[in-house]
């Protein structure tokens, strides 16, 4: 017998009804909610229905995802129904020098609606996490597939301090955040999500144009921070992260100049007791 979606009654399934019909309007981004019960990949999903000519504004939510991909190949794991787990597909036509803001500005767009609906200060850790404290709540990976960008978070929403993947995770549960309801938390990222993208495009992807360089770098939990940056190549920086610049690279002061980085493994440095 199949185990039922209702088994874990502290953890209900989402209602892809539910979600279309609060989130599918005329004129808006998003084209289609689609919930799955298990997949391996959301976004390995959401980039095959791309090629397939998805339309721009498609949403796949999975309950269960067995082969979550986090940045380097890490795995991103966690009990069925205990976190929101989805990707959207975006088909900007803006230039692709611009389009490296796509993971910041969805960083900002969940950290923002997160602080206003669970109440707990999320801050973010270039380039893709979003962190409490020092601890990784949510991770966010983009990847171009052909002229989309599909882009995917996983966010742990009731995972117990026994279920967290590694110690330096945590949960809005933990956290003890004002809303553990996974369909309003959805709804709330993907509508602040909207409003950013629409501001960004509307702005030719100028990242101070529309607001997003500033809105970033106030919720930074990097910027001021010594970091130690690993580079591709395994080649290691050590030195003050000062900003990020106008295409979302990080800014790193070390040896007496700035460094400039499009990718790289940061790691916060604690002071010296």
């Amino acid at each position: 017998m199949a185990v039922s979606r209702y088994s874990d009654l502290e953890r209900p399934p989402l209602s892809q009804a539910a979600l279309e019909r609060a989130l599918v309007q005329p004129g808006g981004l998003w084209t289609g909610i689609t919930v799955v019960d298990s997949t391996g990949s959301t976004n390995a999903d959401l980039a095959e229905a791309s090629r397939a000519g998805a339309r721009e504004g498609a949403v796949l939510v999975a309950e269960s995802q067995v082969a979550g991909r986090g940045r380097l190949g890490r795995t991103w794991t966690a009990p069925p129904r205990s976190g929101l787990t989805f990707s959207v597909l975006l088909r900007p036509t803006l230039p692709t020098t611009v389009q490296g803001w796509l993971p910041l500005l969805f960083g900002v767009a969940a950290a923002s609606a997160l602080r206003r609906l669970a109440e707990v200060d999320v801050r973010l850790k270039w380039p893709n996490d979003l962190l409490i404290g020092e601890r990784k709540l949510a991770g966010v990976l983009a990847e171009r597939v052909e002229d989309a960008v599909v882009i995917g978070m996983g966010l742990n929403v009731s995972l117990k301090s026994s279920e967290l993947p590694v110690e330096t995770a945590t949960s809005l549960a933990i956290e003890e955040a004002a809303c553990l309801d996974r369909d309003p938390l959805l709804r709330a990222v993907l509508r602040e999500l909207e409003r950013h993208y629409r501001d960004w495009v509307a702005g030719g992807g100028n990242a101070d144009a529309a607001g997003l360089r500033a809105a970033y770098q106030a919720a930074s939990a990097t910027i001021g921070q010594q970091v130690r940056v690993e580079l591709p190549g395994g080649i290691l920086l050590t030195g003050q992260a000062t900003g990020v610049d106008h295409a979302g690279c990080l800014q790193v002061n070390a040896g007496g100049r700035t460094h400039t980085l499009s990718a790289g493994d940061v790691v916060h440095v604690r002071p010296s007791s």
